[in-house]
């Protein structure tokens, strides 16, 4: 066999990318991961919610889950996919950054996303320790602390709902988002949220955590946590090269909708993990890139036999 040349690509090597291969390899398919080695959950001290692995650092867990890929004999290479067309034979041509082309008969695209953060100093430097977005993947960890929310969407009232379910010191800081309706303000007054406007200029960091936020005014508030919304962009430039367009997202944003078994509008290519879900978790991606790896295995099987079934009649008529 070529050694550039494979039934499935799987472009991403994460939760989902990983989790895709290894099915398909069980399946023994022909599988290579091409992984631009820029793991969105690097910065956390753990992750949760894995089970068997709870805590487990996200690199271990990635480092693990490359192991049990190889050893089925997935290829793993660190790459970027620069370029993709679509080959006479209905596959796929994937240019890497080395000038290698890899061929593959399906892809799975599970190339995750990039949190763009608020442009507030402090935010960046502080990301997943303790500036944290999501209250089941790091919120127990900073449980009955001082929490503040830094309001940025529509959605921040919302998120500071959640984060209160974690502790009773909750501030939201309204900072850009709109005015906060009656019935929302309501709630937050019943629950002994504390509501302070005006813009935030930064976050004081005191032995490489939150001190404060302080306001464009200089007054401080004390937090020992502060909570975020990015901006999700996934990265989808080889799905869109190859004729794909990218869905709305009613929560904003946009990313690659799929059907059944991570299906997408583009034939032959498959989306697991954030790229195709902006809110999937690392258990749900691990879920997703086996949907995936499984539906990509059972269309190549009925490949496999239709050109099975081309090849007999046509060895039948030369005899």
């Amino acid at each position: 066999m070529n050694s550039n040349h494979f039934d499935v690509a799987i472009v991403g090597g994460g939760p989902a990318g990983l989790s895709a291969a290894t099915t398909l390899a069980r399946s023994l398919r022909s599988v290579v991961v091409l992984d631009s080695n820029r793991p969105r959950n690097a910065p956390a001290d753990g992750a949760h919610n894995v089970l068997g692995h709870e805590g487990i650092p996200p690199l271990e867990l990635l480092e693990k889950g490359r192991a049990e890929a190889r050893g089925y004999g997935v290829d793993i290479r660190t790459a970027e996919v620069l370029d993709g067309t679509r080959d006479a034979n209905g596959g796929f041509d994937l240019t890497l950054d080395d000038g290698t082309v890899i061929t593959a008969r399906r892809i799975v695209l599970a190339s995750g996303l990039v949190d763009e953060l608020p442009e507030v100093p402090g935010v960046q430097e502080l990301w997943g320790s303790s500036v944290l977005h999501c209250p089941y993947c790091h919120g127990y960890e900073v449980r009955g602390r001082r929490i503040g929310i830094l309001g940025t969407s529509p959605m921040s009232v919302h998120q500071t709902l959640m984060f209160r379910q974690l502790s009773d010191d909750v501030t939201l800081f309204t900072h850009t988002i709109p005015d906060i309706g009656a019935d929302e303000a309501e709630q937050l007054s019943a629950l002994g949220v504390t509501v302070v406007d005006g813009l935030v200029d930064r976050l004081d960091i005191a032995d490489d955590a939150v001190r404060a936020v302080v306001l464009a005014d200089g007054s401080e508030v004390e937090r020992d946590a502060v909570v975020v919304a990015p901006r999700f962009v996934v990265r989808s430039e080889l799905f869109t090269r190859l004729g794909g367009s990218l869905a709305d997202h009613p929560m904003g944003g946009q990313y690659v909708a799929t059907g059944p078994m991570g299906m997408t509008d583009v034939p032959g290519v498959w989306a697991a993990g954030n790229v195709a879900d902006l809110a999937a978790t690392v258990a749900v991606s691990m879920g997703a890139g086996v949907n995936a790896g499984a539906a990509v295995n059972a269309d190549l099987i009925v490949d496999d036999a239709r050109a099975a079934v081309e090849a007999r009649r046509a060895a039948s008529v030369d005899v």
